[in-house]
């Protein structure tokens, strides 16, 4: 009962506020320390080992401190004379709930994508400046469709990294192994790119992460197409693919990451529209496969019935690990 209030208190919590910008988040501290490391230690030889060697250590270092301070308070709270275990585990509530508050990003994420598109209505270079927010690509070039496409792609990647992969680890290993996937995928974010700096010395943690991320990747295509399927069914969403699983499928394994194309593609598919193309990562041009078919034009319509699915396949996450949680 203290996972599932935890969880729904943290859940609500990230639907009001977001992301908290005025206070100190973990993970920007995770960011720090990546950078300090790979500052110190991505140079002359051996990259490959040094960045391993960092990756995991920074993983451990993660779990082991998460679960130290929340076995410290289980015990100090048993060792203080509390009437009923209710008052005991009500400190262990509210630090986890704090913890799985900062471990989701769906609202933030949802909020920074419906201002790329509110910024690209004003003009072109408002919408670059606003989707280099949440991408690492160059958006300096970008065509307003570019726009548009890189900031649903980052909509649909980040519901499995930053909603469906860090509940998928919360249902298995708690807390800790939540704030621990979340410093996986901080060190994937900021290390593991396909250029000369980073090849070497992120390449360990990629592969971490294509792990972590191998199942929930999948359960949020899983997700996001039961979401059409109830959107369809409202006929909020017109019936425009037939074999939509064989066709997400198909399309997924066109990614150059083994991850990354299941969310895409499923959104994809379902908008009907196409992902993927040229993009320019720290001066060096990545050639990306195309993900759909059809390369229509993006609408804003796009990105409501986007961030609808988002939230109806976050929604069926919650509800299925409460009920977990309950039985």
């Amino acid at each position: 009962m203290v996972q599932a209030i935890s969880l729904l208190v943290g859940w609500i919590l990230d639907r009001i506020f977001g992301d908290p910008s005025c206070i100190p988040h973990p993970i920007v501290g995770f960011g720090k320390a990546i950078a300090w490391c790979e500052h110190h230690f991505n140079h002359d030889s051996h990259r490959k080992i040094k960045g391993g060697v960092v990756a995991v250590c920074l993983i451990l270092a993660t779990y082991l401190l998460i679960w130290g301070i929340l076995d410290l308070l289980l015990f100090m709270m048993q060792g203080i004379n509390l009437s009923g275990s209710l008052m005991t585990e009500i400190p262990t509530v509210i630090v986890q709930s704090i913890l799985i508050f900062y471990c989701l990003a769906g609202t933030t994420l949802i909020k920074e994508v419906s201002l790329v598109f509110i910024k690209l209505d004003q003009s072109l270079d408002e919408g670059r400046k606003q989707v280099a927010r949440i991408v690492g690509r160059d958006t300096s070039k970008l065509s307003a469709q570019e726009v548009r496409m890189a900031a649903l792609e980052t909509l649909a990647e980040n519901l499995s990294d930053g909603v469906i992969a860090p509940l998928f680890w919360l249902s298995l290993l708690g807390v800790p192994g939540m704030m621990t996937y979340k410093m996986i995928n901080t060190l994937d974010s900021m290390i593991a790119y396909r250029t000369a700096r980073y090849k070497d010395f992120g390449c360990i943690a990629a592969h971490i992460d294509d792990a972590a991320n191998w199942f929930p990747a999948r359960i949020t295509a899983f997700l996001m197409v039961i979401a059409s399927l109830f959107l369809r069914l409202r006929h909020t969403l017109p019936m425009h693919h037939r074999h939509l699983v064989k066709r997400i499928y198909k399309n997924a394994s066109r990614h150059l990451s083994p991850n990354s194309g299941w969310p895409e593609a499923a959104l994809a598919m379902i908008l009907d529209c196409r992902f993927g193309g040229a993009h320019q990562y720290f001066g060096e041009t990545i050639n990306k496969p195309f993900i759909g078919d059809n390369p229509r034009s993006l609408t804003t319509d796009d990105m409501r019935l986007s961030i609808l699915i988002n939230r109806i396949a976050e929604d069926l996450a919650i509800l299925c690990i409460l009920l977990i949680y309950i039985i």
